[in-house]
């Protein structure tokens, strides 16, 4: 495996075909899981999930992103053993962090069931899940060192060996645990994903072991105190994890929240937890398979935005935040017109619950900003701003809170409500998120380039998909060869009109030939 740094574009492009390889397998995870355990056992499962979230971030303490961070810069001044001595310090304070809480959620729990979960027979899935705290937080340092080596490749190869066996273990175990009740089920999802998480850490540990960049010559820095380390892991990591924090504690409001307020409006507890289950479990899914390009674009660009400012080049800060804006438009407006135009067809033929598609097209007019939301925060962190991120989170976090609260215990509107609550939250933290990235580097990006293009074509392409719909209804037997047509045709007149309005570019083209070339000499 090279070791070589790799150019912030193509490290994205590893971290996607990774994650579209992940979001395949996960998709598909999806489906069965719905089809087994049914909406109500996904609900279950998603109402301790994001408290094992918020742990993990606890867990983590945001050190990986310093790392990343930190490293990178190292190395962009050619001190390779500072890297070393910043990524051992940062380790150490995981582990002992990690430890810790992992204790304090095991004597803990029995509250947890007796007064924070809506069901106490998610007591078991939670408990489950409490060993993957320790794995977890000591894999993402890992990850961390080598993303800030700009390597993207050790982190792509350790999450789809991960992925790989927390679906399946998952799933066989649930089946078996099936016969005992949906809650023994869940709690077998549970233990997949700790199978899968230690595969990863074994993998990258490994990777790091056999792999690691050799130090050679004498130390070119002055040995930097074990103090003035720690200040400059924690100045980042804080923040960082605040921000993470926040953000999964809302989930855990969400998961709270939204199953108590589906009761208020008139449904009953298992009601409220199924249709809780198609929100989290069909609608979202479905909404966030576009992350795959723009989590890998946050993640690739933490340690290019960091080597930039080492170099004290704005120039290229600006030009790689110009890049991120526009690859994220190309993915997620596209997407945003599919899930409004076809909420039913992909609802109803992977899912097998129609009852989802209004959350999802609702979810859908909001895409575009969870994926500029997604991007922007990767790039503000990478500029060393994690607390915009932060400040900002709490402003989007009120109107979410507030809009659920209120709409989600409308009779009639329940779970749209909360869907329409999320995406209010989506569009404020995008576009404050923005508002502050255009402060910090005097960002003015090219908007025909980055905007209007993409959002011509994907007019363009729900104009095709729209009368493709309506023509071919009921000419073709089977409903999955209709949608997929639509689907081909659809994404055919987005590539071709991309091309007519000069969208895609010939360096576009050449960046997936060095791609397929990297992979090709692994």
């Amino acid at each position: 495996m090279d070791m070589t740094p790799q150019p912030f574009v193509y490290g994205a492009l590893i971290l996607v075909v990774a994650g579209f390889f992940n979001r395949l397998i996960g998709f598909i995870y999806q489906i069965f899981m719905i089809r087994l355990i049914e909406p109500e056992g996904v609900g279950l499962f998603n109402m301790v999930y994001p408290i094992y979230i918020m742990a993990l971030v606890l867990g983590g303490a945001g050190i990986p992103v310093a790392i990343a961070k930190l490293v990178a810069e190292e190395v962009a001044k050619n001190n390779l053993r500072g890297a070393y001595r910043i990524f051992s310090t940062a380790l150490a304070y995981i582990a002992l962090i990690s430890f810790s809480l992992t204790g304090l959620l095991v004597a803990g729990a029995p509250f947890l069931k007796a007064h924070v979960f809506p069901r106490p027979d998610a007591y078991a899935c939670f408990l489950a899940l409490v060993p993957a705290v320790i794995i977890v937080s000591l894999c993402s340092a890992f990850r961390g060192f080598f993303q800030g080596l700009q390597q993207m490749t050790p982190t792509a190869v350790t999450q789809v060996a991960e992925q790989i066996v927390r679906i399946s273990t998952g799933l066989i175990i649930a089946s078996l645990l099936l016969p005992k009740g949906v809650a023994y089920a869940a709690a077998g999802l549970s233990l997949g994903v700790v199978c899968g998480e230690f595969v990863g850490f074994i993998f990258i540990l490994w990777i790091y072991l056999a792999k690691r960049p050799c130090l050679t010559g004498p130390p070119g820095y002055r040995r930097e105190k074990p103090g003035r380390i720690t200040a400059r892991i924690f100045q980042l990591g804080v923040p960082v994890t605040l921000t993470r924090f926040i953000s999964t504690a809302l989930l855990s409001i969400d998961a709270l929240l939204i199953p108590r307020r589906l009761t208020t409006s008139g449904l009953s507890s298992s009601e409220a937890t199924a249709m809780y289950g198609q929100l989290v479990g069909i609608a979202e899914p479905l909404l966030f398979i576009p992350s795959i390009i723009t989590i890998s674009l946050a993640t690739a660009l933490v340690p290019a935005m960091s080597d930039a400012l080492a170099q004290n080049n704005l120039p290229l800060v600006r030009g790689r935040c110009e890049e991120a804006l526009r690859l994220t438009m190309l993915a997620g407006l596209p997407a945003a017109a599919i899930f409004l135009l076809l909420p039913e067809e992909f609802c109803t033929l992977f899912f097998g619950y129609s009852e989802a598609a209004p959350a999802l097209s609702i979810l859908a007019g909001g895409g575009p900003f969870l994926y500029l939301q997604q991007t922007t925060i990767g790039i503000l962190q990478g500029l060393g701003r994690a607390d915009r991120p932060l400040k900002n989170l709490v402003i989007a976090s009120l109107f979410k809170v507030t809009g659920i609260y209120y709409l989600t215990a409308i009779p009639g509107v329940n779970i749209q409500g909360a869907a329409l609550a999320l995406v209010t939250g989506y569009m404020v933290m995008a576009l404050l998120n923005y508002r502050d990235l255009k402060r910090i580097t005097g960002l003015r990006p090219d908007w025909h380039y980055v905007l209007t293009k993409p959002l011509l074509a994907s007019l363009g392409m729900a104009a095709v998909i729209w009368q493709a719909k309506t023509y071919l209804q009921g000419l073709i037997a089977p409903p999955v060869g209709q949608f997929a047509l639509v689907l081909l045709l659809g994404g055919s007149a987005y590539v071709g009109l991309l091309i007519v309005t000069g969208g895609l570019h010939v360096y576009d083209l050449h960046r997936l030939k060095q791609l397929l070339k990297m992979f090709t000499l692994r």
